[in-house]
This record gives structure tokens, C-alpha cells and sequence, in this order.
């Protein structure tokens, strides 16, 4: 059989805050939408913004992160997979089709101040579905005279790099 690829990439905004149920097996699952734009010039020449909206959903580890870290309008790095499930419509009895991407792996990458009450207090989180390892960034949050006061504290010379 032929190698194939099912591999998402995204880069974007939180529309609103997940949705979290359990499965009847106590598998914890999060759903929630993601926003992202690009820029394109129209036949008159003028630049247009065009959004586009994204189902994700995660499961276990990687929906229980969702679920303490993410919220509405939070920026995410996503890499998932693009699944399609279908259903019979019990009220019309149509099948019904929902495209959605799963989630490995998930990047916070708003600060304290981005999002409407992202709690991500100015770390960086990566979680993968497979383990529950994570990595934190652990730069303190910008001082509030600024940036160029934290840039300039952390020298660093070719003595401090391990290669």
C-alpha cells in the first residue's frame, strides 16, 4: 500500500470557549472552533481579509489542557488530522457530515494580557495526546516599563550555548 499523509496545520484564534463533555467511558473531549485569515487582493486591487473557521476537537490529555488553558480568543498552533464523521439525522432521518480536525498537538500562544481571560499567565504549553509531557517557556512576563528591560537583562554570549 502507498504512503499517504493526513497531516493539519493551523495557526489562529479561539472563536469561543471549548466545549467540554465526557464519553460514556469517562474519556474527557474537547470541541471548539478556531478562526484562522489570510489576505488576498480583489479584481479591483484592493486587499481583502477572508476568515475561515475550523471544528477541533481533542481527547484525553490533550482535551483536559484544552479545557484548564484555552478560551475564547486565545491564539493556538494546532497539528492534527482531518477526520469526517457522519450520522443519521434522527428528526429527518438525512445523514449528516462533519469535517473537524483532531488534535495532537497544541501551542498557547497568547500572553497574560491576549485573549479574553486567557489564564495562560505568559507561558507557552505543548501537549501531545500520546503523553503527558509538556514543555513551559518559562520567560517571565514582559516588566511593565516594557520589553526592551527584559531584552536587555538576558545577555547571553557564545559561552552560554551547549554546542
Amino acid at each position: 500500500m502507498a504512503k499517504s499523509v493526513n497531516k493539519v496545520i493551523l495557526l489562529g484564534n479561539v472563536g469561543k470557549d471549548p466545549e467540554i463533555r465526557s464519553t460514556p467511558g469517562g474519556t474527557i473531549v474537547a470541541s471548539f472552533g478556531l478562526a484562522t485569515s489570510d489576505r488576498f487582493q480583489d479584481a479591483q486591487g484592493n486587499w481583502q481579509d477572508r476568515t475561515e473557521w475550523h471544528n477541533l476537537v481533542a481527547f484525553k490529555r490533550t482535551a483536559e489542557i484544552v479545557r484548564d488553558y484555552v478560551k475564547k480568543g486565545a491564539k493556538l498552533y494546532i497539528e492534527g488530522k482531518l477526520t469526517t464523521r457522519s450520522w443519521d439525522d434522527k428528526e429527518s432521518g438525512q445523514k449528516r457530515y462533519k469535517t473537524e480536525i483532531v488534535v495532537f498537538d497544541l501551542s498557547l500562544l497568547s500572553g497574560r494580557e491576549e485573549g479574553s481571560g486567557s489564564n495562560s499567565g505568559g507561558y507557552s504549553r505543548a501537549a501531545s495526546s500520546g503523553s503527558s509531557a509538556a514543555s513551559f517557556d518559562q520567560r517571565p512576563p514582559a516588566a511593565s516599563g516594557g520589553q526592551d528591560e527584559y531584552a536587555h537583562s538576558a545577555e547571553i554570549s557564545d559561552d552560554d550555548i551547549p554546542f
